[in-house]
């Protein structure tokens, strides 16, 4: 038999798991609704293959178009979201390119621009990553730049430095993907810590990417609601 006091403890402990979690935090609520800009690497180096096989049949560009695809249609319901590429175009190499200011429900406009890309020229990502800064009007409000890279800055521009204007000047945050980044890089292993401390100075994430799932988990973390987040996750387990 059961003493009394266990059975009123099994039944209080019952009742709290029902109750609900802790009230949002009002900076997720505030992260949530920030402007975002995507800044898509489209340069030459996104041509070659995800693995070290010459017959893989995806090349990077299109690893990270289907990552974007799976990510997108949820977390543009909930915030503005823009597109920067960089890479292909007329100007030496060194090409920006605005596609889309921040605006709601964006996945369909994203993956149309994102999908007839050529990967071709070299990597300013300095220079777009202040362009995306500026196009959130960082100075006036805070905003979020999402990174995506497999390279280092190739175009003459310090992303460290960088980084320090933007802290010093306005809100931004700056999270960076790095895909499938190269052990030794071509302008030295210094320039793979300048694109840390871009993200580092602006209080944002510096990720590694190497499969599909981790491109997804970083694109879900750098543009996903936290909330939402877990939302999904608690979903999958009781399912």
């Amino acid at each position: 038999m059961l003493s009394v006091s266990r059975i009123l403890g099994a039944a209080i402990l019952g009742s709290l798991a029902l109750l609900p979690g802790p009230a949002p935090a009002q900076d997720d609520m505030e992260i949530c609704t920030q402007d975002a800009m995507i800044v898509f690497d489209a340069s030459g180096s996104m041509a070659g293959a995800t693995t070290q096989d010459i017959f893989s049949p995806m090349t990077r560009i299109q690893e990270v178009r289907a990552a974007l695809a799976e990510v997108l249609p949820n977390v543009t319901q909930f915030r503005k979201v823009g597109l920067i590429t960089y890479g292909p175009g007329p100007h030496l190499q060194c090409n920006v390119d605005l596609k889309l200011p921040p605006v709601p429900n964006a996945a369909k406009p994203i993956m149309a621009a994102v999908n007839v890309l050529d990967a071709a020229g070299k990597t300013p990502l300095s220079t777009a990553v202040e362009k995306a800064a500026e196009t959130l009007n960082y100075r006036s409000k805070p905003g979020v730049v999402v990174l995506l890279t497999d390279g280092e800055e190739t175009c003459g521009g310090a992303p460290c430095d960088l980084g320090k204007k933007l802290k010093a000047t306005g809100a931004v945050t700056v999270h960076v993907i790095a895909y499938q980044m190269k052990a030794v890089q071509w302008m030295g292993p210094q320039s793979v810590l300048d694109v840390q401390c871009l993200a580092k100075q602006t209080g944002g994430r510096y990720v590694t990417a190497q499969t599909h799932e981790d491109l997804v988990r970083a694109f879900e973390r750098a543009l996903g609601c936290p909330l939402i987040g877990s939302a999904q996750t608690s979903h999958h387990a009781v399912h």
